[in-house]
């Protein structure tokens, strides 16, 4: 059964031997998924930066013939994954300690190269502390599930990230979903709460690019005496949010593996807060801590987005989003398109360009909603975004 991006599910044949039904089961739901036009598989892509070879996705063994492409598809805002300076901090790093930290952070896993990210991150993000995580999806599943205990309400966004919603659910607490970017359905949320509360929003969405209303998230947090919880992950353009957010408890998550081109998550906020996730959040607690290479690449990335090469890359990446899409504030750009096969033959018409946008399909957007999901890079030369931008003209967006 061809599911539409080239990968054929197997049919079911003998399950004679499966005692139990599960071969059977699980060959069902993979049939499943392809009918539906949502199998997928990872695609191998040799390269470091935006171009590179991408493995054609009709060989089964994604080692054959390989086209060279442009990819509008990492989250790489600053192109920093790839800089001199970041990959030279990480190769030090590793000739020093070694390919990994060993155990977690409170057996044997800090490294003087993590202390002196975390004080970085603090310094940057203006926090008394802050405590960095392996992942990004830790560091929210880990914040949330330390503060959001029994007798708490949760009250987040319908698009927050994964992360946020797996959080929530794994807390002890009562969490409310409101409607997307609508102070007025949290607001009602809020006033027929008579516990603490625990506001949490991504600031840029991930799925459609746009901005979290936080003066208005601000106002009611300080009203209701809120913990926020905001996740800035994709806020590589975007205004400093706590200028909007004075007076009001906040946790401010965000991960090294975006606009720092690294790997990692991290949580920075007032130093009670910090040290009650170092001894509460099980993410971090049980998980084998950040490589050390990887802290050591952040660590230069944030060096250099601090400093006047950084303020050029910015000025660099919003110049692309401008070009790209008038007026748009994030360099997350889509383009509905509603069903998933319009969406997978639109990228195919892309990557018969030599451009690569990957259909973004259902469970990560709602149905009936796929999508191409562009995402711009410092790292793009004026002459690829020229390219994106004539091909996407000559795409057929029509209903």
């Amino acid at each position: 059964m061809t599911a539409g991006a080239g990968s054929e599910v197997p049919a079911v044949t003998d399950t004679s031997g499966d005692r139990c039904g599960w071969t059977a089961a699980v060959l069902d739901r993979c049939a499943a998924l392809a009918a539906a036009g949502l199998w997928r598989h990872p695609r191998v892509f040799e390269a470091s930066g935006p171009r590179g070879l991408l493995m054609d996705p009709d060989l089964p063994s994604q080692a054959g013939e390989a086209r060279s492409v442009v990819a509008f598809a990492s989250n790489d805002y600053l192109g920093l994954g790839s800089h001199p300076t970041v990959v030279r901090a990480a190769s030090d790093a590793l000739s020093r300690y070694g390919a990994g930290a060993g155990a977690s952070r409170l057996v044997t896993g800090s490294r003087q190269v993590h202390r002196d990210l975390e004080n970085a991150l603090a310094d940057w993000k203006g926090t008394e502390r802050a405590v960095v995580f392996p992942t990004g999806f830790a560091a929210n599943v880990g914040a949330i599930a330390t503060f959001a205990d029994a007798g708490t309400l949760v009250c987040s966004d319908e698009l927050n990230h994964a992360s946020i919603v797996d959080g929530a659910r794994l807390a002890r607490a009562e969490v409310a979903v409101y409607r997307h970017g609508d102070p007025e359905h949290l607001e009602a949320i809020l006033k027929g709460s008579s516990g603490p509360t625990m506001v949490i929003s991504d600031l840029v969405f991930s799925r459609d690019g746009d901005i979290a209303p936080i003066e208005a998230i601000g106002a009611l947090c300080r009203r209701h005496g809120s913990l926020v919880l905001l996740d800035e992950a994709h806020a590589v353009l975007t205004a400093d949010p706590m200028p909007a957010l004075e007076g009001v408890e906040v946790l401010r998550v965000g991960t090294l593996s975006k606009t720092l081109g690294s790997m990692g998550g991290f949580v920075a906020g007032p130093s009670a807060f910090i040290e009650l996730i170092e001894n509460r959040a099980r993410p971090y607690i049980f998980s084998t801590a950040l490589p050390p290479a990887s802290a050591a690449a952040a660590l230069a990335a944030l060096g250099l987005l601090r400093s006047a090469e950084g303020h050029t890359l910015l000025d660099r990446l919003a110049g692309h989003v401008e070009r790209v899409a008038s007026g748009h504030a994030t360099p997350i750009v889509p383009v509905l398109l509603g069903s998933e096969q319009r969406a997978l033959n639109a990228s195919a018409a892309l990557l018969d360009e030599g451009i690569w946008v990957p259909a973004i399909r259902p469970p990560t957007v709602p149905e009936g909603t796929s999508r191409l999901r562009i995402t711009l890079s410092a790292a793009h030369t004026d002459d690829d975004v020229g390219r994106l931008v004539s091909a996407l003209g000559r795409l057929d967006l029509g209903a």
